[in-house]
């Protein structure tokens, strides 16, 4: 089991202590760092910024956002920060939700799916680097010739070679379909609220995308990057109860009521009745109750909390499920220390 830093986004300031964080993650043996993006802070700048202090681990997104940037626009920031980092950076990227993509990026949400494919597959073009960039679309038509095209547009190649053609490529997925096209066209998956209960569903899913022809990866060479609170506590029903706000805000108040990728996901681990009850607590302004509707099962459905020994059993029902990353996020040093020490000793 390997452990990525998982630093996010911004929240009102930059975080203060990010750069103690990344060499304490590096000195314990981490694998990788990552950093994410909402509408605030990108996750490009901070992770060129704080990676330039490593010699190590990888750097990795988690993820860009896809409507954020135009194809090559996202395939031009992976390639510098390869060249930069020495052949290290993992390219993740994500499809948001509606309310991100089309009210603060301005673009239409329909076919997630196909923009997915069609994107992957022309940052491939450019790191491959074998031909000028061309696609037919629908989505990204490369020349662009549609509504006030000049009509000079010209396929291009990208001035600067490439270090590796091969960046890894892993998609944030939720769903089903998603899931399967990551397994397909993807190096990896980035999992959030991953249970190890429902492995068998998320193995169809994969196999599904395995299976198709032409697919980039088999199970033996694909990585499973799963977000996963480890807290290492003696009192654990203190810990349960002070992750639930959190839970309460992505469940009850992330996306549109009708259109909650995250509430599908524990739908789909049977908690219909408890995501109606959050959703309705919270979108009437009732957070504190709805974080107490939440039960602790629910809780440690997706995070493994408990006593060294009680996260050391996690940890292998984790591994046992086809995890091969967790990715953790910690306050301090000495958390990131804490966690090497019994994920990785």
């Amino acid at each position: 089991m390997k452990l990525g830093l998982q630093l996010g986004y911004w929240g009102a300031q930059p975080p203060a202590n990010a750069p103690e964080l990344v060499a304490a993650a590096e000195a314990a043996g981490y694998d990788a760092v990552f950093t994410a993006e909402s509408w605030g802070s990108d996750a490009y700048t901070p992770l060129a910024w704080w990676g330039s202090a490593t010699e190590r681990l990888r750097l990795g997104t988690s993820v860009v956002q896809l409507s954020a940037r135009t194809p090559t626009a996202t395939a031009m920031a992976s390639l510098t920060l390869d060249h930069l980092s020495g052949g290290r950076h993992i390219l993740g990227l994500g499809v948001s939700g509606p309310q991100v993509v089309e009210g603060w990026y301005g673009q239409p949400f329909a076919k997630p799916l196909a923009r997915t494919r069609e994107y992957v597959d022309i940052v491939r073009k450019v790191l491959d680097r074998k031909e000028p960039v061309t696609s037919d679309g629908p989505h990204y038509p490369m020349p662009y010739t549609g509504e006030g095209a000049s009509g000079l547009g010209k396929p291009l190649k990208p001035i600067t070679h490439p270090l590796r053609a091969d960046i890894p490529i892993w998609l944030g997925a939720e769903g089903p379909k998603n899931v399967a096209l990551t397994a397909e066209i993807a190096d990896g998956w980035l999992a959030i609220y991953y249970s190890p209960r429902l492995a068998p569903m998320y193995n169809k899913w994969l196999d599904e995308g395995f299976a198709r022809p032409g697919a980039r990866r088999t199970r033996e060479d694909f990585e499973i990057a799963a977000t996963c609170q480890v807290i290492v506590t003696d009192d654990r029903a203190a810990t349960l109860a002070a992750q639930k706000p959190i839970m309460a805000l992505y469940i009850g108040g992330m996306g549109a009521p009708e259109l909650n990728f995250h509430a599908q996901v524990y739908r789909r681990m049977g908690y219909d009745a408890v995501v109606d009850e959050v959703t309705e607590l919270f979108r009437s302004g009732r957070k504190d109750a709805a974080a107490e509707a939440i039960p602790d099962e629910m809780v440690t459905e997706t995070m493994i909390v408990g006593n060294r020994d009680e996260v050391r059993d996690g940890l292998r029902r984790w591994e046992d499920a086809g995890v091969t990353m967790l990715l953790v996020a910690c306050r301090d040093a000495d958390h990131v220390r804490s966690l090497a020490d019994v994920v990785l000793g």
